[in-house]
């Protein structure tokens, strides 16, 4: 038979069932009935302490100081080993990475004499086409002091990024007076190669439009230019400037170095009178320094 037993007096009575050989009794919340059970029934029948029956899981200590200090520290020895081991892989090509600005003779400049700011450029991003006046002018304005390379560097979320950066690639070996006039173009026309405009044309037609436009800069046909695409050489340059963008730890375009130095901002274009305020002292300095050596 089954009867119910009552919990000791408190502002939330609990029944529970249990069965016993005696008869069945209904006792009230407080127990007013049941003086007829036993003392081993009452024990049989008493009820779990409502707190006992309520209690939560326990929570998870949380890991000690120490604990938290050694896997950050683990953290940063794999980042480093990850970087070691970029570097390593990125075996050093036969020339310097990039595009000398300002003609053949620039790159020698680049070298003497001269103070040396490095670009990463996108050729279809838009804070690399905003980015590119200012510069431009800029080192234009202290020229032949200031001398300039930029590094091509596609962004993976460009789709036809890489391909742009490889056609810079191709028109600088078929004409290197080309390359920057193509560079231009590429930040003019940035709307027909975007993922949008990209988006239901393959591969092959988007190289042909690149084709035909470059042909304009670079003064070779379309089906020469062309050819470049299949040529390995140029799939091999653009690679080796991407990998060395990573080697400097550029992680957006655009992305600036003045002297082997990284300049704030990074990702984002820097306007003529910021560069003017960079590099005014620097043109200053360095032009006190070959006076003095010129006198001597």
């Amino acid at each position: 038979m089954a009867t119910t037993a009552s919990s000791p007096p408190s502002a939330f009575p609990i029944r529970i069932r249990t069965t016993t050989t005696t008869g069945a009794r209904l006792t009230s919340a407080h127990g007013s009935r049941g003086s007829h059970a036993t003392s081993s029934e009452r024990g049989a029948r008493r009820p779990l302490p409502f707190t006992a029956m309520a209690r939560s899981p326990p929570l998870l200590p949380r890991a000690p100081l120490l604990r938290r200090l050694l896997l950050v520290g683990a953290l940063a020895a794999s980042c480093s080993y990850f970087l070691l081991v970029l570097q390593a892989q990125a075996s050093a090509p036969a020339r310097y990475d990039g595009f000398a600005y300002g003609g053949a003779g620039a790159g020698a400049v680049a070298w003497k004499d001269a103070v040396l700011v490095e670009a990463f450029l996108d050729p279809l991003c838009p804070d690399s086409r905003d980015a590119w006046p200012p510069l431009r002018l800029a080192v234009e304005r202290y020229s032949p002091r200031v001398s300039l390379i930029v590094h091509p560097f596609p962004l993976p979320y460009h789709t036809y990024s890489f391909m742009a950066c490889r056609a810079l690639h191709i028109a600088n070996k078929l004409n290197s007076s080309s390359t920057y006039p193509l560079l231009e173009l590429f930040f003019k026309n940035q709307g027909r190669f975007s993922n949008r405009a990209t988006s239901s044309v393959s591969s092959t037609a988007v190289t042909g439009e690149i084709s035909k436009m470059a042909a304009q800069a670079v003064g070779n046909s379309v089906s020469e230019f062309q050819s470049g695409f299949s040529d390995s050489r140029t799939d091999s340059a653009a690679r080796v400037s991407f990998k060395y963008g990573c080697t400097r730890g550029v992680a957006g375009a655009p992305f600036f170095f003045v002297n082997g130095f990284l300049q704030p901002g990074g990702g984002s274009p820097i306007d003529y009178d910021t560069w003017t305020r960079i590099l005014d002292p620097l043109v200053a300095q360095h032009g006190l320094t070959v006076e003095t050596f010129t006198s001597m």
